[in-house]
């Protein structure tokens, strides 16, 4: 039921409000009070109110955030004292999709246990249903002010440079109001929350994210940032309209937020440039399995400092352990205010990557298909996290999506022509596996 960030699917379909009503009762068994936000999708509504009577019927209380951005409903878990917390969003889905995603105390997403103690609950039916003098109750909340507050408390802004937002038409508007705060000269595109997205697809890909970079080039912007539906995500563009890559994103956050002798946290498909730029002063890549639950699971450990995706989740221990886009875009412009990210983008050696997904129509049996060819094949390979063969100069991974009936892959090498055989070697092996 649930993927590696929790439960997505599309409305009516996959996600239905019986299915939050099942979620909530599952949840409320052993939880006395729940904090509850939706990102701007309609059915969020909906989904929301029969989350709530089944968490009601529990005896469980409920907060309810309303609209807010889902590191907003993780960081209030602990703020509010509750039990639990949950978003609903799809995130950087489309709109015809939404989701259930279940947040600690901690700010960490449920790991892999408690998502299967809901799961089990769920199909067997299991609840602790109460009498109508014994029913939780619901009142509405407001987290954003103090989310906008921490995040100004994180950061030092001396000259606060001039910032181009893309909220995505959803939950972010949270990152404005910190950046605004902190003097910046805030602009911002798409900030009417529309859960269609009517204005670009919600994930902040470089593709979806042509008019930010277009509109910071052609001004005197110092840095565009653009956030997904529920702002877990944060993707940005340097002052020269170069829209940053994910990798280069992420050296960029761990140089700064490591020291010597620490490690930072990353997935299995994560460049080779992360390691390089960060061995320059002595900082180490832990590699996790993809996905934020993954992330900040190693980065909770001792030692850990940082720890992000290029997929745009960035996670600080220091502050939260959930992915939160707005602090995100606030470290950014901490950045971005002392050095322009240009001229820091330009000291990462970067080498050709690409990434890729296949459609599939039942992906854990193709992924099984997949290791069986690659054991015959190759010597080198890590199952971390599906299938990841190294090939000295140059990498490819194979994994099923999380999320959606997808199968990604990514390869890179160090010149062009080896991360071209290595992308071929790894298309021909899943087209084998699909046959």
């Amino acid at each position: 039921m649930f993927g590696t960030s929790g439960i997505r699917g599309p409305v009516g379909e996959t996600v239905t409000a019986d299915l939050a009503l099942s979620v909530g009762r599952a949840l409320g068994v052993d939880a006395d009070r729940v904090v509850v936000g939706r990102d701007s999708r309609e059915s969020g509504e909906l989904l929301t109110d029969a989350l709530a009577a089944g968490l009601r019927e529990s005896g469980t209380d409920v907060l309810d955030l309303g609209l807010a951005a889902t590191p907003t409903v993780a960081r209030a878990v602990g703020w509010e004292d509750a039990d639990a917390g949950v978003s609903i969003t799809a995130s950087h889905n489309p709109p015809e999709d939404n989701g259930i995603k279940l947040w600690q105390p901690s700010g960490q997403a449920f790991d892999a246990d408690r998502r299967a103690t809901i799961s089990d609950r769920v199909r067997e039916d299991a609840a602790d249903l109460q009498p109508w003098d014994g029913l939780g109750s619901r009142r509405e909340a407001d987290a954003r002010e103090r989310h906008r507050a921490a995040l100004v408390d994180a950061v030092d802004v001396a000259d606060p440079p001039h910032v181009i937002v893309d909220v995505g038409n959803g939950a972010g508007g949270v990152t404005v109001d910190a950046l605004q705060d902190l003097g910046c000269h805030v602009e911002t595109l798409n900030a009417q929350p529309d859960g269609s997205f009517p204005a670009r697809p919600s994930e902040p890909t470089a593709e979806n994210c042509q008019s930010l970079a277009t509109l910071v080039a052609e001004t005197d912007a110092d840095l565009g940032i653009a956030h997904d539906g529920d702002a877990d995500r944060m993707r940005a563009v340097a002052g020269d309209g170069t829209y940053l890559s994910g990798d280069v994103t992420l050296a960029l956050f761990a140089r700064a937020a490591a020291d010597p002798g620490q490690r930072v946290a990353a997935p299995v498909d994560t460049s080779l440039a992360v390691a390089d730029h960060l061995a320059e002063i002595d900082v180490t890549v832990e590699r996790t399995k993809v996905g934020d639950v993954y992330v900040a699971e190693r980065v909770a450990g001792e030692g850990v400092a940082f720890g992000g995706e290029p997929s745009g989740a960035w996670i600080w221990p220091d502050a939260t352990l959930c992915p939160d886009g707005p602090l995100a875009a606030c470290r950014l412009v901490e950045l971005a205010a002392e050095r322009p990210l240009a001229d820091r983008a330009a000291e990462i050696e970067t080498y050709p990557i690409h990434r890729d997904s296949v459609e599939v129509g039942d992906k854990a049996a193709v992924m099984d298909r997949v290791r069986d060819l690659v054991a015959d094949r190759y010597d080198d390979v890590q199952t971390l996290d599906g299938v990841r063969v190294d090939l000295g100069d140059a990498w490819f991974l194979v994994r099923a999506s999380g999320t959606q009936p997808l199968v990604r892959i990514t390869a890179e090498g160090r010149e062009a022509d080896r991360a071209q055989d290595a992308l071929a070697a790894a298309r021909e092996l899943l087209e084998t596996a699909r046959k």
